[in-house]
């Protein structure tokens, strides 16, 4: 006996036309794959999506055309960027919280889940993201683990503008691991900034994108944002900072212990970190690999681990990472 699907129909509004020509794409191709993905039809009258198909996969195109359209108005500067993945994002998303289709428009209402910098407002882009925001708001130590484009340092140093916006910490104090200069950074040419600046470029593309340039530069000269090795945090106490320590699986086990330790009155510290990308001597354990396992089972400390569904690069940079996995495994 064959049961037919009960179909349904709803209308959706947008108000900004500019807004839904970028979210629909070019000859609304981006409509076109997402009812492919979901299985539903949509037709797009003016600002108006009629959208048909089952009960749940109407939920689902609904929340999904509302998050994205919603995270376009918030940040302008995305739509340079904007794809179909960004679809396939917000499905995962959906797919991974597990309560109901409805706590996920919790994500862009909840203003705990907005970082708001000077330039740009940041909100999660998937499932392990929203755990990251949350574990940032929430705890004075977090560790972020996961492969490169899963955006740790990113939202990182969003939190930590957000909260030197607010004037809620004084500084930001960034810092990693020189471990490919060794013990010779001391011969690199220029002044410790300079020594140190290949090293966290990342972290600096990351601040021009949030802050305008000239500030950036202000706030580096006035010590509000300060950048230097790990080796120079010894015998210091941070207060009223926010410290990120970047790329923290190439600390050994003693600058581990020794950065963790120097966390002091109304700061926070994250610390993040890819677990298949240490690059220390042969036989030399990871103070991140060790740190992890040691301080597990303290309630105030957040570990948060991010994955190859939580990359918010190219979509094949994922599938990268998963064959590589895959291959690890077996």
């Amino acid at each position: 006996m064959n049961y037919k699907i009960k179909k349904e129909e709803i209308s959706l509004e947008l108000p900004s036309n500019s807004l839904i020509a970028v979210l629909v794409g070019h000859h609304s191709i981006n409509l076109v794959k997402l009812e492919k993905l979901i299985d539903v039809n949509i037709n797009l009258f003016g600002n108006q999506f009629n959208i048909s198909g089952s009960p749940e996969n109407i939920k689902k195109a609904k929340l999904i055309i509302t998050n994205i359209y919603h995270k376009l108005s918030l940040d302008k500067s995305d739509i340079l960027e904007f794809d179909f993945s960004n679809f396939e994002t917000e499905l995962r998303m959906i797919q991974g919280i597990s309560s109901n289709l409805k706590s996920n428009q919790k994500t862009y209402q909840n203003e705990n889940l907005k970082f708001q910098t000077w330039k740009k407002t940041i909100i999660p882009k998937s499932l392990g993201q929203i755990k990251y925001f949350e574990a940032l708001n929430n705890s004075e130590l977090v560790f972020g683990l996961g492969p490169a484009g899963t955006g740790k340092s990113y939202l990182a140093v969003a939190k930590g503008i957000s909260m030197l916006k607010k004037g809620l910490i004084e500084k930001i104090i960034l810092t990693r691991p020189a471990v490919e200069a060794g013990e010779r950074l001391g011969f690199l040419p220029g002044d410790m900034k300079e020594k140190i600046d290949p090293y966290l470029r990342p972290i600096y593309d990351a601040l021009y994108e949030m802050i305008p340039a000239d500030r950036v530069e202000k706030k580096i000269q006035s010590g509000e944002i300060e950048i230097a090795p790990l080796a120079f945090m010894r015998g210091r106490t941070f207060t009223n900072s926010f410290v990120i320590v970047d790329e923290a699986q190439n600390t050994t086990s003693i600058q581990m212990k020794m950065v963790l330790t120097r966390i002091g009155e109304g700061s926070r510290m994250v610390i993040n970190g890819d677990l298949s990308q240490v690059d220390l001597p042969q036989g030399q354990i990871s103070g991140l690999n060790q740190s992890k396992k040691i301080l597990s089972k303290i309630k105030d400390i957040q570990i948060v681990s991010l994955d190859a569904n939580d990359v918010i690069r190219h979509p094949i940079v994922a599938k990268i990472i998963k064959a590589y996995e895959n291959f690890y495994k077996n």
